[in-house]
């Protein structure tokens, strides 16, 4: 395990592995290394063409956290990755992490040399906006009041997870570690914004050449949202991934981004 400063004081944990051009990977929501298997075997499987740096977000796994949060912390986390790496590097982020990769590329400028985004989960659909804000409202109440396994389970219904296979997961010893990270559920929500509609207004100041993917067994608005981002982005192009969800396996993806980053 390697480590870097933020600018906040806070201790952003990291593997790294292989050689070449700087690669990060950003995870979504409730993810970080140790609980994410299938970004290990990404990172491996990517270790023979780029440095694969694959971290931590502030508050998970053995990262540190301060208070209070803002987006900005995440993009300064990013950025000392970036410099630990060399001073740019090419970024890759899934779900929520697209979305955080998203900030990142408007605020780090030619930092980040390329950006690749699976699956941004945003959704500008009315009713899904309505639940979002609810959701939000929800959440907000149960962090606040430390009742981290019940906004634990708020997050996994909202995302589709039928009740008695919920209750199952609760009783089971890894659940622990859902209660420990589920306060950054919180943070995806802000990367997501207040209503989660698709930013196309923020992605054309997206600059650098980017990628946005979904996968073809996925929601239908995960297409949608992944289509209008691309075509807002100035250097964009998107591609859909044959038979995948969003929980995209690393030997579909891997071949992908080597391309698109290589290229």
């Amino acid at each position: 395990m390697n480590t870097v400063t933020s600018k906040d004081g806070t201790t952003i944990a990291f593997d790294q592995s292989g050689m070449g051009p700087a690669l990060i990977l950003i995870h979504g929501a409730f993810m970080h290394r140790a609980l994410d298997p299938q970004t290990a075997q990404l990172a491996e499987l990517l270790s023979p063409h780029f440095t694969v740096l694959h971290y931590d977000r502030r508050g998970r796994g053995d990262s540190g956290d301060r208070q209070p949060y803002s987006v900005q912390r995440e993009v300064e986390d990013l950025e000392a990755l970036i410099d630990e790496a060399g001073g740019s590097a090419f970024v890759y982020g899934v779900s929520s992490g697209a979305a955080l990769a998203i900030e990142a590329s408007i605020e780090l400028g030619d930092k980040i040399k390329k950006l690749a985004m699976y699956e941004p989960p945003y959704n500008s659909e009315e009713a899904a906006r309505q639940a979002w804000k609810e959701y939000r409202r929800e959440l907000k109440d149960l962090v606040t009041a430390d009742r981290r396994g019940d906004a634990a389970a708020l997050f996994l219904m909202s995302v589709g997870m039928p009740a008695d296979q919920l209750e199952e997961m609760r009783r089971e010893p890894w659940w622990a570690a859902f209660e420990a990270v589920a306060p950054t559920l919180a943070y995806d929500a802000a990367v997501l914004g207040e209503d989660r509609v698709v930013p196309t207004g923020k992605a054309a100041s997206v600059a650098v050449p980017a990628l946005v993917m979904n996968g073809s067994a996925s929601e239908a608005f995960m297409y949608d949202t992944a289509v209008a981002l691309a075509g807002a982005m100035p250097n964009a192009q998107h591609r859909t991934l044959e038979g995948q969800t969003h929980a995209v396996m690393p030997e579909a993806l891997a071949p992908v981004l080597v391309e698109f980053f290589a290229a």
